[in-house]
């Protein structure tokens, strides 16, 4: 039995429970109520929980507030303010909760978008798969590999349809680009440069103090290490500590790398060596690097993708919103913006027309669309977590070498680093309390 195999079986066997409360099993929901493979359900409105009401959770909210197929009936955050004003998105209408596993214990919830802080997207994803629910999850999909490839073996097991929350790929940009390159108008190509602007300087640490009462600090930290309550680190702060976000490498970078690899057919290819530097903050008390370089080295074919902070930005007329990617190949090259729900290309891409017998990418309806099209299909979307874990690999292996200031060979077969035990440890996490996984 080779290696891989071994892995996969002790990951089946593997059980996701961070407490005796969370469910332990598939909910078995009443048959019809959604709609089986090739064949609509009687009740085609779908009921939503909603894990997350601030930040990006606003923009969830604001996307279904008014649809008819879908019912958002649970809103769940830690902070009772943007609990209340994602209640009130749904007029009301929904219940609020603090504990997420108390929206996951509802029979009446077919799925759930989940839109909290980085460090929560593996256990909250793998409880809800156990519970029976589809889920969306934000990027980027996790915050380890380990959690990552927990959350690909629960999707499996429980049979649920994810969906990663790295929208470049809906968009119309991304869509001709794809084919655009698939179908050989830039040559064969041979490196991809990404740039992105710098990560933020700040964060106080004498503004340490207890939290407000309106928000529940020990869930809001779950299984990442204890910190005190500080207003720089809580909420959209957390993406500058590397313990919580990772920085624009995990947070943009899980969009425009998500978009080179559908375009490139990266998603089960693994590069062999990642290099990446980095300038640290010279003050403040994030801890991301302010600029940094991540060289990823593939094999069969020769291909290099540079991400780069702030790297260089070619020139293109239009609209710019700091980051983006150039694909060179050996004819031409196409320059990619953005690479989230703003995506846009060259205007060459974008008036190109496949041949028939050329290679046609999936045209998405849009990213929610596509999830709410395949609950019912139980078909992949079009950002499985699968391809979503791929893609968290590559970000979060980027922040691995640069903290230990050296290269890492990977093993993307058996998802280890050669030769360097001491980084292998970075590919997990113990948890905290209760917050594991077990």
């Amino acid at each position: 039995m080779s290696s891989n195999t071994k892995s996969a079986l002790r990951f089946t066997r593997r059980r996701f429970l961070a407490t005796a409360a969370a469910a332990t099993g598939p909910l078995i929901l009443p048959s019809g109520v959604l709609a089986q493979a090739g064949r609509p359900g009687a009740n085609d409105r779908l009921v939503l929980g909603h894990i997350g009401a601030g930040g990006q959770g606003k923009v969830h909210l604001h996307f279904l507030t008014g649809r008819d197929d879908v019912n958002v009936a649970a809103i769940c955050d830690v902070d009772e303010n943007h609990r209340k004003q994602g209640i009130d998105f749904t007029g009301g209408k929904a219940k609020g909760y603090n504990d997420y596993r108390r929206v996951l214990d509802r029979s009446d919830i077919d799925a759930v978008i989940i839109a909290a802080p980085d460090h929560w997207h593996g256990l909250m994803a793998i409880h809800a798969c156990e519970a029976g629910k589809d889920v969306y999850v934000e990027k980027p999909a996790s915050k380890t590999v380990e959690e990552g490839r927990a959350m690909v073996e629960a999707a499996k097991r429980y049979k649920r349809v994810v969906q990663v929350g790295s929208q470049g790929r809906s968009t119309p940009a991304a869509y001709a680009a794809c084919n655009y390159i698939h179908n050989g108008q830039i040559g064969d190509v041979s490196r991809v440069e990404c740039w992105h602007y710098e990560n933020p300087t700040g964060g106080d640490p004498t503004k340490n103090q207890e939290p407000p009462p309106t928000l529940d600090w020990d869930m809001w930290l779950g299984p990442a290490q204890w910190v005190p309550y500080n207003p720089d680190r809580a909420h959209i702060n957390f993406r500058w500590f590397l313990d919580f976000g990772g920085g624009q490498i995990r947070d943009r970078g899980a969009h425009v790398l998500s978009v080179v690899s559908w375009c490139l057919d990266l998603d089960d290819r693994d590069p062999v060596r990642i290099t990446a530097t980095g300038e640290p903050p010279k003050s403040g008390m994030w801890n991301c690097p302010t600029e940094m370089k991540v060289v990823y080295e593939y094999e069969n074919p020769d291909l290099t993708v540079v991400w780069e902070q702030p790297g260089t930005r070619p020139e293109f007329t239009g609209k710019d919103w700091g980051f983006g990617a150039v694909y060179k190949g050996s004819s031409d090259q196409l320059i990619v913006r953005a690479g989230d729900g703003r995506c846009e290309t060259e205007e060459k891409a974008m008036n190109y027309t496949p041949p028939s017998s050329g290679y046609h990418a999936f045209k998405s309806p849009g990213h929610h669309q596509n999830w709410f099209d395949c609950i019912k299909s139980r078909e992949k979307t079009n950002m499985d977590i699968e391809a979503g874990h791929h893609i968290a690999k590559l970000c979060i292996l980027a922040n691995i070498s640069y903290r230990i200031e050296r290269p890492i060979r990977w093993d993307g077969k058996n998802e280890r680093i050669l030769g360097d035990e001491q980084a292998n440890h970075l590919l997990g996490s113990a948890g905290r309390g209760p917050w594991h996984l077990s």
